[in-house]
């Protein structure tokens, strides 16, 4: 279930997608819903583009450490690919946007 900020209040979030278009973010708000997990997003910026970078927004979800696994099994089973650093490391907060 969408959580709002304070749930994540003391704890360290992992980030698990950058949703890139609204149709991705929105797929993927009712995959997790669906399946009961609790889930941050949060609009943010992200670099993009390899000859022209620019600077572009996204949807950035987030996940409690103890839900990470289960959360990237049900992104891959709807066809997503987990955000690169996803892999049981919570981003350090000085590199973390605030929830």
């Amino acid at each position: 279930m969408k959580q709002e900020a304070a749930f994540f209040d003391g704890k360290e979030p992992v980030l698990i997608y950058i949703a890139k278009r609204l149709r991705d973010a929105l797929k993927l708000e009712t995959l997790l819903t669906e399946a009961s997990l609790d889930y941050g997003v949060e609009a943010d910026e992200y670099r993009g583009g390899i000859i022209f970078a620019t600077t572009r927004t996204g949807a950035f979800f987030y996940v409690l450490p103890d839900s990470e696994p289960a959360a990237l099994e049900i992104m891959r089973r709807g066809g997503y690919k987990p955000y690169a650093g996803a892999a049981g490391r919570a981003l350090p907060p000085a590199n973390r946007p605030g929830i």
